[in-house]
Order: C-alpha cells, then sequence, then structure tokens
C-alpha cells in the first residue's frame, strides 16, 4: 500500500535554530523557505510557550535568549525616567561673580560692600564664598537646587572642596548655605543653622540686605575659627527668649488671679467688713455694693482693665557681582542648613 501524499511545504520554516536568533551579537533571523520536500505528518499536538533552554518566548514560535532585547529594557527605562525628571529640574543662573543678585533683593552699596569683602576673605583664606539670590525654585526643594548650583558653578577649589553657597529664593521665601565637602569639619550643620536662624528677623522686617550681610560676617567669623563667639550669641538669644517667655506667663498668671480672686472676695468681704445700708446693700471702700439677688453690682467704685500685649520677632533687594570670576572646580556632598521665613 502506498504512504500517504504529503504536499510541499510553501511556508517559511521558523523554527530556532541554536546561534541563530534571540541575540543582537549572533546571525539575524533568516526564515527558510521549504519547497518539495516530503515530510511524514507530525501527528503530536504543538507545544506551546515552549522555547529552548535559556531563552523565552515572545510570540507563538519565536524564541529570544536572556542577552537579547529584554535584558537592555530596565535601563532604557532608566535613562528616559532621568532625561523626563532633569527637563523639570529648575533653571539655574550664570556665576557672574561673588554676588549673583537675580532677584534683586540686595541694594546697591550692600552689594559693593559684599563683594569686597567676599574677595578680601578668599585672598587671605583661599576660601571661597558666594551669595546667590533666585526669584523661584520653580517647584524643587531648595536642599537638591543648592546643591547643583554648589556643583554647576564648582565653588572652591578642586580637591580642596573649600567653597560656600548661600542661597535665597525670594518667592518660596527659603534660605540655604551649602557647604563643601572640605570645609564640613569647620562651618558644621550645627553653625550653618544658627547663621540661618539670625537671618530671619532681618528678613521678616523686609530688611534682605541687612541679613545676608549678617549671615556673611557670620560665616567668615566662623571659618576665621570664632564659632565659640557664634554660639555664646545663639545661648544668650535663647536665653532672652526664654526671660520673655517667662514674663508673660507671670503676667498671664496674675492677670487671672486678679479676676478671679477679686471677684470672690467682692462678694465675701462687705458683708463681713461693710455697713449695712439696705436689704443685701452695703457701704465698703467708699462703694456701695449689692451682694446676692441675681449678683453684685458697685456705684462710685472702681474697675480694672488691661490693655492688649503682643510679642513677635521681625526679620524679612540684591544685584549682580562682577566679571570674570569663577569657581575652581570644588564640590559638596550636601552639607549645610535650610531656613524659611
Amino acid at each position: 500500500m502506498l504512504a500517504p501524499f504529503a504536499p510541499p511545504s510553501v511556508l517559511p520554516d521558523i523554527s530556532p535554530a541554536r546561534g541563530e536568533i534571540g541575540s543582537f551579537g549572533g546571525a539575524a533571523l533568516q526564515p527558510k523557505l521549504v519547497i518539495g520536500e516530503t515530510k511524514a505528518v507530525d501527528q503530536s499536538p504543538p507545544l506551546r510557550g515552549r522555547c529552548p533552554a535559556g531563552q523565552r518566548g515572545v510570540r507563538r514560535g519565536v524564541c529570544f535568549s536572556g542577552d537579547g532585547w529584554p535584558s537592555i529594557l530596565p535601563a532604557t527605562i532608566a535613562i528616559l525616567l532621568l532625561f523626563t525628571l532633569s527637563s523639570f529640574a529648575a533653571e539655574l543662573p550664570k556665576l557672574t561673580g561673588r554676588v549673583v543678585d537675580d532677584a534683586g533683593m540686595i541694594d546697591a552699596a550692600t552689594r559693593a560692600a559684599l563683594v569686597q569683602k567676599l574677595e578680601a576673605f578668599e585672598k587671605r583664606s583661599s576660601d571661597q564664598i558666594v551669595v546667590a539670590t533666585v526669584d523661584s525654585l520653580d517647584g524643587e526643594a531648595i536642599e537638591p537646587y543648592a546643591n547643583r548650583l554648589f556643583r554647576a558653578w564648582g565653588l572652591g577649589q578642586a580637591g580642596e572642596d573649600n567653597g560656600i553657597l548661600l542661597l535665597v529664593a525670594k518667592s518660596d521665601r527659603k534660605m540655604r548655605i551649602e557647604v563643601g565637602y572640605g570645609l564640613e569639619g569647620t562651618l558644621t550643620d550645627l553653625h550653618s543653622r544658627l547663621i540661618i536662624e539670625d537671618m530671619v528677623p532681618a528678613f521678616r522686617a523686609g530688611d534682605f540686605s541687612a541679613g545676608i550681610s549678617r549671615a556673611v560676617d557670620d560665616i567668615v567669623m566662623v571659618l576665621e575659627g570664632n564659632a565659640a563667639e557664634l554660639e555664646a550669641r545663639a545661648k544668650r538669644n535663647q536665653q532672652s527668649e526664654n526671660s520673655e517667655v517667662d514674663w508673660i506667663f507671670i503676667l498671664f498668671i496674675a492677670l487671672w488671679a486678679t479676676l478671679f480672686f477679686g471677684g470672690m472676695a467682692m462678694a465675701i468681704l462687705p458683708p463681713i467688713f461693710g455697713r449695712k445700708i439696705g436689704p443685701n446693700r452695703y457701704r465698703w471702700l467708699g462703694m456701695d455694693i449689692t451682694v446676692g439677688g441675681g449678683g453684685s453690682s458697685r456705684r462710685g467704685g472702681w474697675s480694672t482693665g488691661s490693655g492688649g500685649w503682643s510679642s513677635g520677632r521681625g526679620g524679612g533687594g540684591w544685584s549682580s557681582g562682577g566679571g570674570g570670576f569663577s569657581g575652581g572646580g570644588g564640590s559638596s556632598g550636601g552639607g549645610g542648613s535650610s531656613g524659611s521665613w
């Protein structure tokens, strides 16, 4: 008996051959067209989702090895995410001098004095201090913004990393001191925080020039080895604030005691020490006092009142510095402190 006739195959043979597909480094996929061969019909059911060892199936009949395009997918996503995030970062100002006043917060006289002071300090110590103001951070936190700006400007000397950035964001009402690696042991985070706190009263009063000038003086003082003076001043300020709170508490207690015990005295003492002049009416200390029967009343007497008090701390315009100035390639690791007003 004749064997069953199988028609010629006219479809591409896409069965994977080892080393031919699945790796971008191997040979490209080359479908084979087989015509005229006679094969016995395979009656076994087709294999679904099965690929040779070390390969993964993408579509039925097509397998990719682990070193193909799926392996580069995470890296591709990470790169795209990095470009996306960088596109949302706030634009950095240009370094035009030791004072870069893009927000226009420092008056001309103060700016000139700051430039002269910072230049003289850099010549003495080689430490580089730059003051910068920006109008807005465009939604970015001031810490990463300050670090990006510090690195972009390369403040301080390469290898020494002895730069300091005093940054103020006007619309965001935030300020930060960013410290280079090489000065983190001298101008510590604690010192930076104390300097920031001393800036706040002047900023709240609208005197930005004074607040910035004082901060620069304090930074120079610490870098020159006089950090003890800054710490002593902070302690004195704390004691003064505590003393102010103590007096407020004492006045509150005295007022409360006067109202409470005074009311009790006016209800109890007139019947004991006063002269009765009628039903529930007594004359005492030159006053006619009615006790009971719906309350007490006084005629020709006295009254007490208290005014209000309030306490608060005040605090709260800049121009760009000279040309020919640049950073020395320094870097910062995020040391310093931030604040707001």
